[in-house]
């Protein structure tokens, strides 16, 4: 099971990897414009924190698309997962770039169709968005079920990263229907280890030694 931080906020990152934890990071336009920084200082900065693999979303028309995934891909090396769209031009660009051995991931997967055609066209990854297949009142995790189900039926090598995560349920949820990689906001990574339960076991334990304290 890998987590990415869906974030583009270096100062979260920072605080999440003291844990040492974090696979990986999934960056998107919306992200990075509330940063509030350019797109390749924000992928420079995320880099230099020794994150291995950092989705870095291009978009555009296909030969947009196409020239700047080689240039991220050039620039960031091994680092970069070119985070295509699911387009017909994504899908041809995706193809190209899997030609070249270079890591994607096709976002904005909301139905088991599209996932085939995005393993089809050699996606290292496929995002199904579970929040905001939830939102249009469709099970999101039925759908991250579906295809992690259909890949291990057929032996299919592209990997299912569950995105639009919104609470430590839908995160764990995901893990048990299939999902390789579940990505999420620091918010909810910052919940998973929290329990009412484990921290009044801490008080009970912090009294308990100040007690024995006294008493010695």
């Amino acid at each position: 099971m890998k987590i990415f931080l869906d974030t583009a906020d270096t100062q979260e990152i920072i605080r999440a990897q003291i844990l040492g934890l974090i696979d990986g990071v999934t960056t998107n336009p919306t992200l990075i414009r509330k940063s509030g920084n350019d797109p390749i200082d924000v992928y420079s900065a995320i880099a230099d924190l020794g994150i291995p693999d950092i989705s870095m979303e291009v978009y555009g028309g296909l030969d947009e698309m196409h020239t700047e995934a080689l240039k991220l891909s050039e620039r960031f090396g091994d680092v970069a997962t070119i985070k295509l769209p699911m387009t017909k031009e994504g899908l041809i660009v995706c193809q190209d770039l899997s030609k070249r051995k270079i890591r994607t991931n096709v976002t904005l997967i909301f139905s088991i169709p599209q996932a085939i055609l995005a393993a089809k066209s050699g996606a290292t990854y496929v995002s199904p968005f579970v929040g905001r297949l939830d939102d249009q009142q469709v099970a999101g995790l039925e759908v991250v079920r579906g295809i992690s189900g259909l890949y291990q039926m057929k032996g299919v090598n592209t990997q299912v990263l569950a995105a639009s995560i919104r609470s430590v349920q839908r995160a764990v949820r995901s893990f048990y229907n299939g999902a390789d990689i579940v990505t999420m906001p620091f918010s909810v990574f910052s919940q998973m280890y929290d329990h009412i339960l484990t921290d009044k076991g801490l008080d009970i334990f912090d009294k308990d030694i100040a007690a024995l304290n006294k008493e010695n």
